[in-house]
């Protein structure tokens, strides 16, 4: 077996065509590239804090410390409720006539 038959290697690129690259292809290739290293627009700093803060590692950290406020804030308030309750309890049964 010849590995550089000529006939083999044209019979095998003539088996794989080429597909044709669309028109100006390599100037949008080029133009893409630039794109992407040129800097990014500035826009109004919640944007930018939205994009910060969608960044799947400042994502994790942004929801993990909300429901950790979200509970702490949970427990005082049912704390403060259970306190306006007993007060509440204790006033009705050291002077059940002095609330109406």
């Amino acid at each position: 077996m010849n590995t550089n038959d000529p006939r083999l290697s044209e019979l095998l690129r003539e088996s794989r065509p080429s597909p044709q690259l669309p028109p100006r292809f390599q100037q949008n290739v080029w133009r893409r590239i630039e794109d992407a290293g040129a800097p990014a627009e500035t826009g109004s700093w919640l944007d930018a804090l939205a994009a910060l803060i969608l960044k799947p590692r400042l994502a994790f950290a942004s929801l993990t410390v909300l429901i950790l406020a979200g509970s702490l804030l949970g427990m005082h308030e049912g704390s403060r409720a259970v306190h306006n309750t007993a007060e509440a309890r204790y006033l009705a049964d050291v002077a059940p006539n002095s609330l109406h």
